[in-house]
């Protein structure tokens, strides 16, 4: 009963920002790709919480 309990509160679980942010790099095809990837996210970074 409980490891039906404990699947399901994963299945819902919302992954955290950081989690997003390495998958969203994890992506990447190349270098190139992936610094064009870190620049976009810290240029995210410095402007707050637009959406």
């Amino acid at each position: 009963m409980f490891a039906t309990l404990k699947r399901t509160a994963k299945l819902l679980r919302v992954p955290t920002q950081a989690e997003r942010d390495m998958a969203y790099l994890n992506e990447a095809g190349d270098r190139y790709d992936l610094e064009a990837r870190e620049r976009n996210l810290s240029r995210r970074g410095n402007r707050g919480f637009d959406l």
